[in-house]
């Protein structure tokens, strides 16, 4: 331990492992912060101070720098160097000496605030994710990724790197992927796009909150799905919107009584071709419906298609936005589901008008996307391992999905009734009434099960119980054992 004579300023204590000049600097920050160094006074000059802590000028000369370029020291011709004036003069300090006071009650400390909103953008504990085992929800088959080509495909743009992927990129993405990414929308989802209506996403997440910020203001009433995803409440959150909560069927949102309950709202949130939990698809009449709804009024629909690529004893269901002859739907799309969770790429497709707003919101929000994974999914898409991999994940997840179905059937016959098994990656299972499934996902994570309860889907009041189950990621031993595990926990 090094220390500086107490007769300049207060004891210097140098401690620990790392650079001096960091600890140097570490320590003039809290001195002055605590008041034991004050606004004008002189502290010692880089010289004298290495030689009373018998180090090299060197650490000096560099603390003093660092601290110079933060505002905590200036110097002055003649004077040597001071600590900066501007430094307010009260801190947290304690008193330098004791005075004898008459006693006064201590003032109560300053909240520590949070923006309001917050509380409407938090979700609540998720239990369920405390297991690593089967039943995650949104995890897709990872072992079963081409690993190999996509290494390879990053690894081609990664040595042969230019000055364009560099620096920030555009704000909709790379315009090569957008291409794709149309090219693809149009041969399989029948959306009606070019690649400048395309705008490229860290994911559905996000997507839904640039939605959120270029299309709603504080007080605006936006229709969500009940029960529903809980990101979209998160996504209207974060812009003070006010939800606006519609029943869910066995042909998705009802759209009569979102017009019942809010004519005039500025937006609908709906996942009409898998709807989140319910699995339920949106009817033609329903559809028809709701775009008429958006016409009338001048509202906007976010149609949420999360995992459409993945649809059983049926051909994949076309979006909602092919059917929009007024250029209300904007489409949410996302690689998460399909490709791995952590590639953070999704996509949005934005009616023209509307680009200008969108592309500011995005701007704000995030400016770009990394553009690394950009060019690599581009040739991923390109090359055919799309579509590959698309078509042998749609065959490992109806074939997870059968073994599910049998397996709850065998172990859990009259407890569970499955529902929305249609599409995705997961399918629902209600619980009778008396059963809490917030309590049974409680239990299965301490047997290793992770299911996620349907209940808090819901925001109003609570209609069913049940589980959400993903096979996504769950080979067929693993769903077998995973549900036994389950029938001891219920």
């Amino acid at each position: 331990m090094r220390h500086a004579s107490a007769s300049l300023v207060p004891s210097i204590a140098l401690e620990g492992s790392g650079p001096i000049y960091l600890q140097l600097a570490e320590w003039f920050r809290r001195a002055i912060a605590e008041g034991r160094l004050r606004p004008g006074q002189r502290v010692p000059s880089t010289r004298s101070l290495a030689g009373e802590l018998g180090v090299s000028r060197l650490p000096v000369l560099g603390a003093y720098e660092q601290l110079h370029a933060e505002g905590y020291l200036e110097s002055f011709t003649g004077t040597g160097t001071c600590v900066a004036a501007a430094i307010p003069h009260e801190g947290p300090a304690t008193p330098r000496r004791r005075v004898q006071r008459a006693p006064v009650a201590s003032a109560a400390p300053a909240p520590r605030r949070v923006a309001a909103r917050v509380a409407a953008m938090a979700s609540p504990p998720q239990t369920w994710l405390e297991s690593q085992g089967a039943f995650r929800v949104g995890v897709p088959a990872l072992d079963h990724f081409p690993h190999g080509v996509w290494s390879r495909l990053l690894s081609r743009h990664a040595r042969h790197v230019g000055t364009d992927a560099l620096v920030y990129g555009d704000t909709m993405g790379h315009a090569p992927l957008r291409a794709a990414i149309a090219e693809y929308l149009a041969t399989v989802r029948a959306v009606h796009a070019d690649a400048e209506q395309i705008l490229i996403t860290s994911g559905s997440q996000h997507g839904l909150q640039i939605c959120a910020h270029a299309l709603l203001d504080p007080g605006d009433q936006a229709w969500v799905e009940e029960p529903g995803y809980s990101g979209a409440h998160q996504a209207l959150g974060a812009v003070n919107a006010l939800p606006v909560l519609v029943p869910v069927d066995g042909d998705g949102m009802d759209v009569a009584a979102g017009i019942r309950r809010a004519p005039a709202a500025r937006l609908a949130y709906v996942t009409p071709s898998h709807q989140f939990p319910l699995g339920a698809t949106m009817s033609a009449a329903r559809r028809i419906e709701l775009l008429q709804w958006a016409t009338r009024a001048g509202s906007w629909i976010v149609e949420d298609d999360y995992d459409s690529e993945y649809r059983y004893g049926s051909k994949p269901i076309a979006a909602l936005q092919g059917l929009d002859a007024d250029a209300r739907v904007i489409y949410v799309g996302t690689f998460s589901k399909v490709l791995f969770p952590a590639l953070r790429l999704g996509y949005l497709v934005v009616p023209k008008d509307l680009l200008p707003a969108f592309r500011a919101a995005r701007d704000a929000l995030d400016t770009c996307s990394p553009m690394l994974p950009q060019r690599a999914l581009h040739d991923f898409i390109r090359e055919g391992h799309f579509a590959r991999h698309i078509r042998r994940m749609r065959m490992l997840y109806a074939a997870r999905r059968a073994v599910l179905q049998a397996a709850i059937q065998r172990y859990l016959p009259d407890v569970l009734q499955i529902v929305g098994a249609e599409a995705g990656m997961q399918l629902t299972a209600l619980l009778p009434p008396d059963v809490d499934d917030v309590a049974v996902s409680r239990r299965a994570a301490q047997a290793g099960v992770s299911v996620r309860p349907l209940s808090p889907c819901y925001r109003g009041e609570v209609r069913r119980s049940g589980l959400i189950l993903g096979y996504g990621s769950v080979d067929e031993h693993a769903i077998q054992e995973g549900i036994r595990q389950l029938a001891r926990c219920l």
